[in-house]
């Protein structure tokens, strides 16, 4: 079972315009570089994990920049949705595609331009691999920070796009920390840089405003991302509780105490269970919650801090701390929160990635709150999630042929995303809003600052063709979502007839 597709459409309209659009295309791209039959589309109906599927009016794969050009050009001048897509790891509907637009996909664009070892430093077009990053510059005894999960096989522009981070984000930062520059297509098909090499630039920061902004306002074309020293030393502890309650407590206890873990990441009961028959990392299966910490630096430091960490962890109430004996044992610590997502597919048909934020104070307070919720909705949940920032992924396990569960599992995060802003935090960490969180963006910001966003967009992008429905909703939206409290679908968006 699948979600209906989020867009309110104008099908009598579109069938005069679908042969001109794909007429224009065939015209300024190669026969290779443009998709229309329905069987190849398919490919690209949907993103990593959203419940949503739609096909696109055609794929375009440009190997050009003027490519690109040519298609942003085409579709301004017919008035034609674009959505730009990467490798397709998106988890919140970012790169769901119009159904009378073009899907722009830059896959072709993989290639690392230039990497500075010397200025600490790569340019990057938009496809490369995050991971590929980091096994190009180990060479040099660098490496890329940003380290998704997805880290494999999601691409920068991408990371870009949603402003993704990873298990060393608390430590080392988000994307946006760690690109200095991109360099972007508008949708009238112009060339624009914003961002520097340098350590300043002059000027509003535009750099921050593209991250996170999930294909709204341009389309990236090359990046340039900060490359940091391998650090001397890495060290990894792995502490039990009984509660996930007693765990979350335990982190806000670290951090009071100043220490910055290179990592700080909780799994509870399930999800650890899950992990372990998938990867054998040796958790402990009876565990209630665990928490992995990496500490980096000078050896003496990190030994320092490593035995402090270890205290700080009994005093909270840790049943069991280990202490990695080896590389070996700190690579299969880390390999069983790598691999948490797809473990959790292993143990239901379908999983509801959540992604908020909330003050790490609330942690214990909020993970009872989840796990009561689940008990109401009569689904099970797995919680993952970078504990160091507060960065909240609750999986919740629903059967998509079941029916309702679907729909109980929507409802169930939406609750949860709810908690998180009555708890202080936000509705999203890392994964982005898209189509999936769109209306819990009515509970977070105000009509006021949702017609900035707008004001943002019509900017950039001022016949609104880029990504149009996604990220934020309309005052009307809003107007309906506060009097039905309904989700993902049920209101259709009166959005894409302004935009």
């Amino acid at each position: 079972m699948t979600a209906t597709t989020p867009y309110h459409t104008d099908d009598t309209a579109f069938a005069v315009q679908a042969p001109r659009v794909i007429e224009r295309l065939r015209a300024a791209l190669p026969e290779r570089s443009l998709v229309v039959e329905e069987a190849e589309r398919r490919a690209y109906e949907s993103d990593g994990l959203s419940a949503f599927r739609q096909l696109p009016l055609v794929v375009a794969i440009p190997d050009t920049i003027e490519q690109v050009q040519a298609v942003l050009a085409t579709c301004h001048d017919l008035g034609v949705p674009v959505v730009a897509r990467g490798s397709g790891t998106s988890l919140s509907g970012g790169a769901l595609p119009h159904p009378q637009g073009v899907l722009l996909s830059l896959a072709r664009f993989n290639q690392i331009l230039e990497l500075d070892p010397e200025r600490r430093l790569a340019r990057v077009q938009p496809g490369v691999r995050n991971l590929a990053i980091s096994e190009a510059a180990a060479a040099h005894g660098l490496y890329y920070a940003p380290d998704p999960s997805s880290q494999i096989a999601c691409s920068i522009g991408g990371n870009i796009a949603e402003n993704a981070g990873g298990v060393h984000c608390l430590k080392y930062g988000l994307t946006v920390h760690n690109v200095l520059d991109v360099t972007l297509a508008t949708i009238e098909g112009d060339i624009v840089t914003v961002g520097s090499q340098a350590l300043d630039t002059p000027g509003y920061d535009l750099l921050a405003l593209m991250h996170g902004s999930e294909g709204m306002l341009g389309v990236i074309l090359e990046a340039t991302v900060r490359l940091l020293p391998e650090p001397l030393t890495k060290q990894v502890l792995l502490a039990a509780f009984d509660s996930a309650a007693t765990a979350g407590n335990a982190v806000a206890g670290l951090i009071a105490a100043g220490i910055v873990p290179a990592g700080l990441e909780m799994m509870d009961g399930p999800a650890i269970k899950a992990a372990e028959d998938f990867v054998h990392a040796g958790y402990p299966t009876d565990a209630a919650a665990i928490l992995i910490c990496e500490l980096d630096g000078g050896t003496e430091e990190v030994v320092a801090d490593t035995a402090r960490v270890d205290a700080l962890l009994r005093d909270s109430g840790a049943t069991e701390v280990r202490v990695a004996r080896d590389a070996d044992e700190r690579a299969r610590f880390w390999a069983g929160r790598k691999a948490a997502f797809p473990a959790a597919g292993r143990i239901s048909p379908d999983y509801y990635c959540m992604d908020g934020t909330i003050p790490r104070k609330h942690l214990g307070e909020v993970l009872t709150r989840i796990a009561d919720m689940g008990r109401e909705h009569g689904l099970g949940v797995v919680n993952v999630f970078h504990a160091g920032d507060g960065n909240l992924h609750p999986l919740i396990l629903y059967d998509g042929n079941t029916p309702g569960e679907l729909e109980q599992a929507e409802a169930f995060g939406a609750r949860i995303l709810e908690l998180c802003v009555e708890k202080g935090g936000t509705i999203t960490g890392e994964h982005g809003v898209g189509v999936e969180k769109i209306n819990e963006m009515c509970i977070q910001f105000n009509d006021a600052e949702r017609e900035t966003f707008f004001a943002i967009k019509r900017a950039f992008d001022p016949p609104g063709l880029l990504n149009p429905g996604k990220a934020i909703p309309t005052l009307n939206r809003c107007a309906e979502f506060g009097a039905m409290h309904v989700h993902h679908g049920e209101v259709a968006h009166p959005e894409l007839e302004r935009y």
